[in-house]
This record gives structure tokens, sequence and C-alpha cells, in this order.
């Protein structure tokens, strides 16, 4: 029944059918069902008409209506009919539709009706009630909370408002069986999270008799969403781990040792050394790694990258480290042959823009094995590049990478190599539970030693003077400086103005030739912005005046000053990311953030969490908590967070407990064969055709 079309509701029809189809995606009975009220109206009262004084919000009378007249002149024409109940009279009042109210209401005739109350000239009176003819079943008020649900415009004018969508779904409740609507939790969950049966919270969340019911079928439904995504990733998760055979790294040998023991510029941090210990755990066991590194901007995640590549050199494998852009490439390659080059270790970069004889040395170094760590952008997924023996390849800033572009690296191999996500985007753990729920994740949560926290401040417009100043001061020590424009899309042009018109102005207080500036954004011809880039990188310019393109990745110890121009347009991990550009060098840094004066709430906490946090970890949960956890990078395209009602912020407690749930049935049963987890095994099966879930991560 739950299949059927939604135009064979009785109600419905194919006019209606057709725009509850278009306007709120409702093909089916069962899309009804789905369909939630987002809140609710207690009519299960009613007030008598002497005791009220006024200052109530809502009330609902049960009386009849002694006369009713039309007042007033022209526009000002209004319908008021007094209403009498047993303890005393109130006026009705319509200003708009009142001739159609004047024909269907009928003096002396007993109705219950329902209201906001408003006084006016001292007297207390109703505009626009609800008026229901009264019937022996809502005598004493309503039997249920009412549900009000959302609708359109083009639903309103058909007819199809909050309340007849209410009605249709009264209908359908009315003719189906609790038997339609099948369990899917295993008892013992049901019982240990006390959670109402499937059927009765699909009834209760439509028709709760109190505030309690509504309340307790929604914790049931929530449950179960998340509950059942869990299950999904799970089940992904364990697949993977069973089926992806993995090259085994059963030594921890020569190079590694050598460079660990006498090479290594700085002692491990903690974390890195934990982090180290569980990618060492992934690769015994010949099954593929997939493991997610979450840290900060800073905290060494690429030493743990190359001590991972020097574990795949010592086990008889290349390595490759794979970055979104040619700049952050040639950074990485420039680290990690730094701090090879006493190392018996041959490391090249591959990027788009190495082209003839070069290109082809390289290639053919690749393929006969001759080098061992291969440093590159996308350029590295491409056909020609063909490795001798590739055991480990680390991708870099996940989210600008799409699943397709990773799963060519499977193909790099007969046996896929074990995969390394890197990120500085720290992603709030129960997103991290949601989306890369497959993936094992690690997260490097201290900053190596002697790092200085960078200092950031709030400043005004009317404050600009002092802050030109205070850069000028810091690129007199032989500092440099970067200011960041914002780049929205839907303002695009405006904002290019802006940047334009802001570079005049930093180039008026910073004339050449004492000061050089480099500008960098989006419009530039790919090789110009490199260039500029480039001059600021090695020093020939001492500001770069930018969009966010420079967010990821651009490395400059010496640049100790980040301002942040019309800091209220941006989201508060994309602030993360650009404050993370400084403070690489051992001296202090600074980030500056400017707004204008007035400034909305969300705006002002964001800047409060800037000015007193650096921990990306705590950022990243308050910026999901003021945007929501469709904004986060990357998660949009995913498809997962199309929740009905959980809400993986606000029911985080809810998410925890069903991730637990899920853990425990797949452990003790991954292949649901148990009769108590056939109800869970068949709804999957069900699912399964309607479902865009494919690999995540």
């Amino acid at each position: 029944m739950l299949s059927n079309p939604i135009e064979y509701l009785k109600g419905v029809g194919p006019q209606k059918g057709e725009l509850l189809r278009k306007e709120i995606g409702i093909h089916t009975f069962g899309d009804l069902l789905q369909y939630f009220p987002f809140r609710y109206v207690d009519r299960t009262k009613i007030d008598k008409i002497a005791s009220l004084s006024g200052y109530e919000d809502f009330v609902q009378i049960r009386g009849r209506i002694l006369r009713m007249e039309v007042i007033g002149e022209n526009r000002g024409k209004r319908l008021v009919a007094t209403f009498k109940d047993e303890t005393g009279v109130i006026e009705l009042v319509w200003f708009q539709g009142w001739q159609w109210m004047q024909k269907s209401l009928r003096e002396n005739v007993a109705y219950l009706v329902y209201g906001r109350i408003s006084v006016f000239n001292g007297v207390p009176q109703l505009a626009h009630p609800e008026m229901d003819l009264l019937t022996e079943e809502i005598a004493s008020g309503k039997q249920y909370l009412e549900p009000v649900y959302s609708t359109t415009e083009k639903l309103k004018a058909r007819g199809l408002t909050a309340k007849a969508i209410g009605k249709l779904t009264k209908t359908l409740l009315e003719q189906m069986s609790p038997a339609e609507v099948r369990e899917n939790i295993p008892v013992e969950v049901l019982q240990q999270y006390r959670l109402m049966p499937r059927s009765r919270a699909y009834f209760k969340i439509h028709l709760p008799g109190n505030e309690d019911e509504a309340h307790q079928a929604q914790r049931r439904l929530k449950f179960e969403e998340l509950f059942i995504a869990q299950i999904r990733i799970c089940r992904l998760k364990i697949k993977r781990q069973k089926l992806s055979h993995g090259y085994v790294f059963g030594a921890v040998g020569e190079s590694f040792n050598e460079f660990y023991n006498n090479h290594l510029p700085f002692d491990l941090t903690g974390a890195q050394k934990r982090v180290l210990k569980e990618i060492r755990m992934d690769t015994v066991h010949g099954r593929q790694m997939n493991r997610l590194l979450q840290g900060d901007v800073g905290s060494g995640k690429t030493m743990v990258a190359l001590l991972t590549m020097l574990l795949a050199k010592d086990n008889g494998f290349q390595a490759c480290l794979m970055a979104p852009t040619e700049i952050l490439a040639q950074q990485h390659y420039k680290g990690l042959a730094d701090l090879l080059q006493h190392m018996p270790v041959k490391i090249a970069l591959l990027t788009g823009s190495i082209k003839g004889k070069a290109r082809k040395q390289i290639l053919a170094g690749v393929a006969d094995g001759s080098i061992h760590f291969l440093v590159g952008t996308h350029a590295l997924l491409e056909k020609e590049v063909v490795f001798q023996n590739l055991g480990m390849a680390i991708v870099d800033e996940q989210h600008r990478f799409g699943v397709a572009q990773r799963a060519r690296l499977w193909e790099k191999n007969t046996i896929p190599p074990h995969i390394l996500v890197m990120t500085a985007t720290p992603i709030p753990r129960t997103l991290a539970m949601t989306i890369y729920g497959d993936l094992d994740v690690s997260v490097i949560d201290e900053m190596p030693p002697g790092r200085k926290p960078i200092t950031t401040v709030h400043r005004t417009e009317f404050q600009r003077p002092q802050v030109m100043n205070f850069i000028k001061d810091e690129l007199k020590k032989g500092r440099q400086a970067y200011i960041v424009y914002p780049l929205i899309e839907d303002s695009e042009k405006l904002d290019y103005e802006n940047l334009m018109k802001g570079y005049e102005e930093v180039k008026a207080f910073f004339p050449e030739p004492q000061f050089y500036i480099s500008m960098v954004h989006g419009r530039q011809p790919a090789e110009m912005r490199e260039t500029n880039m480039q001059r600021f990188v090695s020093g020939d310019t001492h500001i770069m005046v930018a969009t966010t393109v420079i967010e990821v990745g651009v490395n400059v110890p010496n640049a100790s000053v980040m301002v942040i121009e019309s800091t209220e347009r941006f989201g508060l991990s994309q602030l993360h990311q650009l404050r993370g550009r400084v403070g690489r060098g051992a001296e202090q840094s600074f980030c500056i953030l400017m707004t204008g004066s007035k400034l909305g709430k969300v705006s002002k906490e964001r800047i409060n969490v800037m000015v007193q946090t650096n921990n990306g970890f705590i950022i990243s949960e308050k910026d999901m908590e003021l945007r929501g956890p469709g904004d986060i990078e990357g998660t949009r395209q995913s498809g997962i967070l199309d929740f009905k009602l959980a809400d993986i912020v606000q029911d985080r407690a809810v998410l925890e407990a069903a991730r637990a749930s899920a853990e425990k049935i797949l452990s003790e049963d991954p292949d649901l064969v148990l009769p108590e987890n056939q109800g869970l095994k068949e709804y999957l099966a069900l699912q399964r055709g309607k479902s865009q879930w494919s690999k995540i991560s």
C-alpha cells in the first residue's frame, strides 16, 4: 500500500498529485507518511471566555455566534461576530475574506474556535480565528496535538494548505494497518534505548496525544535514520577490511631507522608517534589501509607522511604524494627533498607544467623503480604514469579531490596501494562518523614545541590607519604580510571591484620602491598567478593582496601578518584556514580580522571564537553549530546528510548511540543472518534499490 501513487489517496486526484510531486517531492503514500510536521498546535484544552485576560497567546473557546455585522467603510470594512460561551462574550473579527466568512458562518450554531488573542480599545478579541463546527468528536477539544506541515505558495493556491496536508495524512493513517510499517531495529536495541515501536512512532509523530508522545516518536525516528546510516557505513568498512587485500609492510628497515635516528630535525610529538603506530598496525595485516589523518595547520602531518613513505621503501615499494595545486606540490617536493638530501632516496616532482625530456625521464624512472617517491598534482593519475611497484599513496587536502579521482590511485598496482588521506580542515567528530565513517580516522591533536600561537585581534574600519602602520612596522623588521579579500560567487563582480579598490589603497599606503606588492586572484591567467605567488614565496614582494585562492597550502615562514578584510563574510573554517598561512616561522605572528562597525549576532560569535582559540577542532564544531553540517567542505556533494528529522549537531548523543549499536550488531553478525536481525536485513534490501549510496569517503 505504501508504494501506491499519491493520486490514489482519497482527496488527492491527478492534479493535486502532480503538484505534490513537483512542489514537495511526495510521489507515494509512503512519501506522505514520511512528510513530518515541523511543529504542533495544542488544541486539546478549552478556555473559558470569562477567564481570558487578553495576554494569552493562542486560545480555544467553545460556544455560539449571537450576531454578525459588517462595520466600516470602503477598505476599512470588516466582519465582526459576537461569540458567547456559558461564561461570557468576546468579539471575533475578519478583515480579509470577510464576505466568504459571512456566507459560511451561521448564527446560533455551536463552533469550536481557535486563534491568537489581541486587545483592541481595551477589549480582548480574536482576529481571523479558525472555526470548526462542533461535533461529538471535538466537543471537549481535539484528541491530539494538531500537526503543522510546511507547504508552498503554489500548493496553498490549489487548496493544499498546511491543514489540508494534515487532513490527507490523517486519511492515510486511518486506512493503514500497523503491519504495513515493519520493524527495522532489533528488539534488543529498542529495549536498550526505550524506543517506541516503528508503526506506533509513525502514527504518533503525525497525531500525538501530548508533547511527550511527539517527542518519543521523533526520538525513535531520528534514531532509526542515524542507525540505518551507520549500519550502511560500518558494513562498507567491514566489507573493505575483509575483502580488500593490501601489501604487507613487515619490516621497519634501514631507510626509516637511518632517517629517524640521524636526520629527524626535531623530536616527534606524542600525537605523531601515536598516528605512526596506527599506520604501522594497518600495514602489517595484508589488508588495504584507508586512513584519514586530520591535523591542524602546522601540526606535522608532512613528517608523518614522509616516515610512512620511508616505511614503504623499506618493504620494496614506491610511494606517491598527491596535492591539489602546483604550488602546494612544489612545496611538498622541496620540503621532502631537503629532509632527504643526505639519504640514498630518489624523489621527483611531476606536475602539468613539466614537459618534454624532463617528463620522459621522470616517467621512465617511476616505471623502472629508480625513483622511490613521486610528488605531484593530479598529473599522477594520468594513464602514462606507471609505477614499478606502488605501495603507498598519500593524498593531501582530501576535499579537493573527488572519490573517482582517488579510486584511480587504486588502479596503479595489481593490489591497491595503501591510502593515507590528509586534511588540515578539522572535521567535527560527528561529521567524520557520518561522512568518513568507512575510513579509519587518526588525529594529530598537539602542536610541535616552539610554535608560538598566532595572536588574533578584531579591528573595525575606523582603526584602518593603525592597522596599516602596524603592518609597516612588521615589514621594516623584514617580515611579509597577506591582505585577503572575500570572493563570493553571487557577487563576484562587486567583490572584484572591492579587491581592485583595496589594492589601490594598499599601494597608496605602501609606495614603491620601498615596498613591492603581489596581487593574486582567480581571474588572472594561471601563469601570471603562479609568478605572482612565487615572487611572494621567494621574498621579492613584501605584501600579497589576494582573494581566498591562497587558502590552502602556501608556506611562507617569513610572513607574520594576515589581514582578513570583510571578515563577516567568511565561514569559521575558512577563517581558520586563512589564519594558518602565518605562524609558520619562529617569529610571533598576527591575524587581524577587519569588519565594518555594525555586526550581526552570528558574525560576532564567529569573530569571538577566532579571537579566543587557535584550536581547529573547537572551531570546526562551532562552525557546524553556526552553519549546519551541509556547508562543511565536501559534504554537499555526498548526499549523506539528507536526513528528514535527524540533525547531527543537535542529535549528537543519538548519533553516538546509533553508531555504537550498529558496530555491536555488525561485530557479532556481519552478514545479518541471525533471526533477530532479519527485519533490519529486509529493510536494507528494500532500500538498496532506492538509495544513491556508493563508496563514500
